[in-house]
């Protein structure tokens, strides 16, 4: 019998001109400053609290920790990758107002806005549009039971050409070059091989524990579980998804978890929708990409007597 394949528990993103790693005690981002020098910034991370590795809350807590904590990283690489003279020139009128009416709390206000502003552009993209789309048709031909069937294709849909617009902008794909950098590191440290570019190329850029493959998996049991959801109104329908959308996260990290830990025909299946979008998400780095993507992960290995087995 073949020696089961070592998976990590480390994981990471993909940062502007940079990659965050987080190890099993500290998390680690990796920039390129414009000098071309790699700046590496290391957090002790805090141990999660106990209701927080429960199944179904852990998967809650993952991904609202990894989105806040992801943000960020985000906004300090951003800080750390840019001219002073390009900071200026992105900055827009109400950031220069905050600024000079709020000083240092301006950073927190501009990261609030925005994260309130993702937000509200997730819901309206994939759960306001669909339902509206889906009952807009069914008035024209009506869809019967279908009706769920029909507005998780568009949810779907809408997704996957977001993912595809996006991923066509020259500064986001620069990013999905670092997102493969950071994939292909990981299976480097996986495979048990020394950390070089070298090696770092050779590993494929698609990996099954990405957050590519939980948000389609966050898709797809959506889909399943909204079908119970009464469909009495367009605003109706999105409020009891709302309120579901915590429970269809915990489904969704129980899969990936249960699909990342073995390897058979089930996990196989449950992997391919989320290894087959990375084509859109990750593309082959350069050599810079990956020598910020080893700075990263050796900044997070496990010290001894540290366990990082996923």
């Amino acid at each position: 019998m073949s020696k089961e394949k070592f998976k990590t528990s480390i994981g990471g993103q993909a940062l502007i001109e940079g990659v965050m790693m987080r190890g099993p005690s500290q998390l680690a981002l990796a920039v390129r400053e414009p000098g071309g020098k790699i700046v590496v910034e290391t957090t002790p991370l805090k141990p999660a609290p106990f209701w927080a590795k429960l199944p179904l809350l852990r998967g809650i807590f993952s991904f609202c920790s990894s989105l806040a904590t992801g943000y960020r990283c985000l906004m300090r690489s951003a800080d750390i990758s840019m001219t002073e003279e390009e900071k200026q020139e992105e900055k827009g009128k109400l950031e220069l107002w905050a600024e000079e009416h709020l000083g240092d709390k301006a950073s927190a206000l501009m990261m609030g806005i925005a994260g309130v502003l993702g937000g509200v552009l997730a819901i309206v993209l994939f759960m306001v549009l669909p339902t509206f789309f889906t009952g807009l048709l069914d008035r024209l031909v009506p869809l019967g039971m279908a009706k769920a069937l029909v507005e998780g294709v568009l949810k779907l849909a809408i997704f996957i050409l977001y993912l595809f617009a996006v991923s066509r902008m020259p500064s986001i794909h620069r990013v999905f070059r670092y997102h493969g950098a950071e994939h292909k590191t990981i299976a480097t440290y996986e495979a048990g091989e020394e950390l070089t570019v070298e090696h770092v190329e050779k590993n494929s850029r698609f990996h099954r524990r990405c957050g590519t493959s939980f948000l389609i998996l966050v898709l797809i049991i959506s889909i399943l579980v909204f079908s119970l959801v009464p469909w009495h109104s367009t605003l109706g329908r999105v409020g009891l998804k709302l309120l579901l959308l915590p429970v269809v996260m915990g489904l969704a990290y129980e899969v990936i978890k249960y699909a990342g830990r073995h390897d058979n025909l089930l996990t196989r299946a449950l992997s391919a929708p989320g290894l087959w979008l990375q084509r859109l998400t990750t593309a082959e780095p350069d050599a810079g990409m990956m020598e910020v993507a080893i700075a990263a992960m050796k900044a997070v290995m496990p010290k001894e007597g540290e366990d990082d087995r996923w």
